[in-house]
């Protein structure tokens, strides 16, 4: 991999070089090196659409690395990636996707994730996306998640996205079973002319079931961010949303929480709060010696930790 290739890689998942475990390391529309473990299998679709994860029962402490890299301008893909998760497996997923487009084309990837998580397994994916270059062309990514708990699973996901994609959907849809818990962390910031919508959408259909959503964000320039939080308590079960924004400049943000209780013993909750930064915090931080700018700049990482 040349100089680019692996900062983005370094941007996305931490490393720099093919790392130890199970891995799929994917480049301009192609694996450049796949391992599996005795625990997880990594196995190519027949169609070579994807990759299909397989995480043995009991499995615990083993990360999978599946960073996407895309180093060439008009490089466009849709891939397929099925994870198939053992009962009382304990993993952590490390994807992510980096776009570096110095050209005049678009380049983009739109990655379908479904979780099939079986009983008491517990699952961490974490997820950055991350855009950089000088061109014209569009740096677009489309994840979709699809999660199926069983009873007793879990899955902590954490998303980031800070600079440089142009246009971003994210669709999350979660299935949850009885006694089994899904916890979503989005951190995310957009400037100039981009746009970024979030799509959440939670039914808690298992009894003790329970969700915990909540979005970060900032937008500053002209861009425009959509934050649509559905929860559905179809049982017995807990469900709490929340999105964050700072606006500033000339943005825009639309956060529309939506709750539905199909059942007298579900217990769901919605927040939402979109706000500019308090000019007595600029202020204060000022005294201390920042300027306004790197006031602002404290600010928002503090918000977005």
């Amino acid at each position: 991999m040349n100089a680019i290739q692996q900062d983005i890689l370094d941007q996305v998942a931490g490393i720099r070089d093919f790392p130890s475990g199970a891995f799929n390391i994917r480049l301009n529309g192609g694996s450049i090196g796949s391992a599996s473990t005795p625990g997880i299998q990594i196995q190519r679709k027949a169609d070579g659409s994807g990759i299909d994860i397989h995480v043995q029962p009991g499995v615990k402490g083993e990360e999978v690395h599946i960073p996407v890299v895309i180093s060439e301008s008009g490089v466009v893909e849709q891939v397929f990636n099925d994870f198939f998760i053992g009962e009382n497996a304990d993993v952590t997923i490390i994807a992510g996707c980096g776009i570096h487009n110095c050209g005049d084309n678009l380049s983009q990837h739109d990655g379908i994730h479904s979780f099939h998580i079986r009983e008491n397994a517990r699952v961490k994916y974490v997820e950055k996306h991350y855009g950089a270059g000088d061109g014209t062309g569009g740096r677009i990514l489309n994840p979709v998640t699809n999660v199926f708990l069983d009873k007793g699973g879990a899955m902590e996901m954490d998303t980031v996205q800070i600079e440089g994609v142009d246009s971003t959907k994210r669709v999350t849809n979660a299935f949850i079973g009885d006694d089994a818990s899904f916890v979503v962390r989005e951190k995310l910031m957009t400037h100039g002319e981009q746009y970024a919508e979030t799509v959440f959408d939670v039914a808690l259909d298992g009894a003790h079931s329970s969700t915990n959503v909540v979005s970060r964000s900032v937008a500053k320039g002209a861009s425009k961010q959509l934050f649509l939080s559905k929860i559905k308590g179809n049982n017995k079960c807990m469900g709490h949303s929340e999105c964050d924004a700072i606006i500033m400049d000339a943005a825009a943000v639309s956060a529309i929480p939506e709750i539905t209780a199909n059942h007298v013993d579900a217990s769901l909750i919605h927040e939402a709060a979109i706000g500019k930064i308090a000019g007595e915090q600029i202020v204060k931080l000022m005294t201390l010696g920042l300027t306004e700018e790197e006031a602002e700049a404290q600010i928002v990482n503090g918000f977005l930790k």
